[in-house]
């Protein structure tokens, strides 16, 4: 799909991005979001109200914790309250509060009807010629987003209210284009998906593994082995084992450099934070 895409001298026009696919050359349009959507609120529920079964919700903490540009499964209820906002199918989501400023610009589309949309939600309906999808992508990255994250107030919790996104300045294309973007970038969240899945899936498979494949509670074996090895595993001091030299190398992580150097060096704070079995230098 990239191939398909061609890039834009800026230096010709101004209002269009860097990459784009091809057959495509107009102009970006920029105005308010106030006049391209109509806004509301979810309403009446926080995480409290949360139950093992009922009716399916969204909260604005799922946008933090689980984020997805559209959202189609849910996987947290509600017992229903009057007066609950009701998703048609398409709304773009955006938090109302959050930690900062940067957190807060963030959105979601709505993908399917028939879910409750709860409180501390933004919730904009975008006009036809506007694709939900091209528009929570818009909001979440670029000049959208620091634009949003500006216009959030407050300290200890920020606030972006639908008063706050009516004013951003929107560029858009064509609806096709659009499209074609929003279709891009949910076929690759798709695949970044399936992908998650399959390293959740080796990372449980090695913690079995890891569990079976050394002794333990004073047994000589393993539980679960290679095929072709039946002797006991002898038992000895580690410093029968290996040397331990000694460095009065003192090297603090203000001393690296993680971009040119005449020496590698393994610190001990990358095994603390990007441990691998094996580490090659």
């Amino acid at each position: 799909m990239v191939g398909t895409m061609a890039k834009i001298d800026d230096s010709v026009k101004k209002k269009v991005p860097e990459l784009r696919f091809k057959g495509f050359t107009d102009e970006w349009e920029e105005r308010k979001l106030g006049e391209l959507a109509s806004f509301s609120k979810g309403n009446g529920y926080t995480k409290n109200d949360l139950v093992e079964f009922g009716e399916p919700i969204i909260l604005y903490g799922r946008l933090y914790t689980k984020y997805e540009t559209v959202i189609e499964k849910v996987d947290t209820f509600v017992n229903k309250k009057d007066k609950s906002i009701i998703s048609e199918g398409s709304e773009v989501i955006v938090p109302a509060s959050g930690e900062s400023s940067e957190d807060i610009s963030r959105a979601s589309v709505v993908g399917k009807s028939g879910l409750i949309l709860g409180g501390d939600l933004n919730i904009i309906k975008p006009v036809n010629y506007i694709d939900s999808i091209f528009l929570a992508l818009t909001i979440s990255n670029g000049s959208q987003q620091k634009e949003m994250s500006k216009r959030a107030q407050g300290k200890s919790v920020v606030h972006l209210h639908n008063s706050d996104l009516k004013q951003v300045n929107l560029l858009y294309p064509k609806l096709e284009e659009q499209q074609k973007i929003g279709s891009f970038f949910k076929q690759l969240d798709i695949t970044i998906a399936l992908h998650q899945r399959k390293l959740d899936l080796l990372k449980e498979q090695k913690k079995g593994y890891l569990q079976k494949m050394f002794p333990k509670n004073g047994a000589k074996v393993p539980e679960l082995r290679f095929a072709g090895f039946a002797d006991d595993w002898e038992e000895r001091k580690f410093d029968e084992c290996f040397s331990f030299p000694v460095s009065t190398n003192s090297l603090s992580r203000a001393l690296l450099n993680y971009d040119e150097g005449d020496i590698q060096s393994v610190h001990y704070g990358d095994i603390l934070i990007k441990y691998p079995a094996i580490r090659v230098i």
